[in-house]
C-alpha cells in the first residue's frame, strides 16, 4: 500500500514520540479502570455494570474527539454515507469487542498481567496485517522488533509476577481476546483512513460503540453510581485517554504501516 511520504508523521523520531505518548496514556488506563470500579461502586462480578461504565466512558471519548477534531480541521466532523459503514466496522472491533473483553478480563486479573498480555497485540496486529490482509510484508526484522519490545514489557513488570503467571480464562483469556480485536481494529483503521479523516473515524466509532455498550449493559441490569467528584474525575480522565490516544494512533496509522 502506498504511504504518504511528505508528512512529518512518517519520520521515525516523530512516530516514536507520538507512539510513546499513546502508550503512556494507555498504560495509565489499567490502573484507572480498577480505581474506577471502586469509585463508581461496581463489583468485579457485575459485568453488566462494567459494560455501562465502558459505554459511558467511550461515548464521552467520542464526543471529546469529535469536538477537538472539528476545531483542528475547522469543520464539523459529521458522518457521511461512505464513512458510516467504515466506523461501524472499526467500532465493532476497537470498542465493542475489544473493551467487552478488556473490562471483564481486567476485573479478573491483575493490572501487571493485563499489561503484559496486552503487549502481545504487537504480534497480533502485524500477523493480521501481513498474513490475512496482505497490507505489508512479514519480515524477520519486524518480528525481532516485536519480540524485543514485548520482552521489555515483561522485564518492566517482572516485579509484579513474583506469584507466577497463573492463567485464568475469564481474566487472562479475555485480555488476550481483547488484543486480537485490537489487531483487527488497527488493520481496518489503516485501510479506511486512506480515504477518510482518522479523527472522524475515531470519534464516531467511539460514540457508536459507547452507545451500544451503554445500552447493552443497561438492558442487562447494569448501572453506575457517581457519588463523589473523584468518580467524575476518573471517568473524564479515562474518556480523555481514549479520545487522545486513539485519535493520535489513528493518525499515525494513516501515514505508516501497522508494524
Amino acid at each position: 500500500m502506498k504511504q504518504t511520504k511528505s508528512s512529518p508523521l512518517t519520520k521515525t523520531p516523530v512516530v516514536a514520540f507520538v507512539a510513546l505518548i499513546c502508550c503512556i496514556l494507555w498504560g495509565s488506563a489499567f490502573s484507572g479502570v480498577k480505581v474506577g470500579y471502586s469509585l463508581l461502586h461496581i463489583d468485579t462480578q457485575d459485568w453488566a455494570s462494567q459494560m455501562v461504565f465502558a459505554g459511558v466512558r467511550f461515548f464521552i471519548a467520542g464526543i471529546m474527539a469529535l469536538i477537538a477534531g472539528s476545531i483542528a480541521e475547522k469543520r464539523i466532523l459529521l458522518p457521511t454515507r461512505s464513512s458510516i459503514p467504515k466506523f461501524m466496522i472499526i467500532s465493532t472491533f476497537q470498542t465493542i469487542l475489544q473493551y467487552f473483553f478488556y473490562y471483564i478480563g481486567l476485573a479478573h486479573t491483575t493490572g501487571v498481567k493485563a499489561a503484559i498480555i496486552v503487549a502481545a497485540n504487537v504480534f497480533t496486529a502485524i500477523l493480521i496485517s501481513s498474513l490475512l490482509y496482505r497490507q505489508e510484508a512479514l519480515t524477520a526484522k519486524k518480528l525481532i522488533g516485536c519480540a524485543v519490545g514485548f520482552s521489555g514489557i515483561v522485564l518492566v513488570n517482572a516485579a509484579g509476577l513474583r506469584g507466577g503467571l497463573h492463567f485464568s480464562l475469564l481474566g487472562d483469556g479475555f485480555i488476550f481476546l481483547c488484543t486480537v480485536a485490537s489487531g483487527f481494529s488497527q488493520v481496518y483503521m489503516k485501510k479506511f483512513s486512506a480515504s477518510e479523516s482518522p479523527v472522524l473515524l475515531s470519534g464516531w466509532q467511539f460514540t457508536f460503540g459507547g452507545a451500544v455498550m451503554w445500552a447493552f449493559g443497561a438492558v442487562c441490569g447494569g448501572h453506575m453510581e457517581i457519588r463523589e467528584p473523584a468518580g467524575w474525575a476518573i471517568l473524564l480522565y479515562l474518556s480523555f485517554v481514549s479520545a487522545a490516544a486513539y485519535s493520535l494512533w489513528a493518525t499515525l496509522l494513516k501515514h505508516n504501516p501497522v508494524s
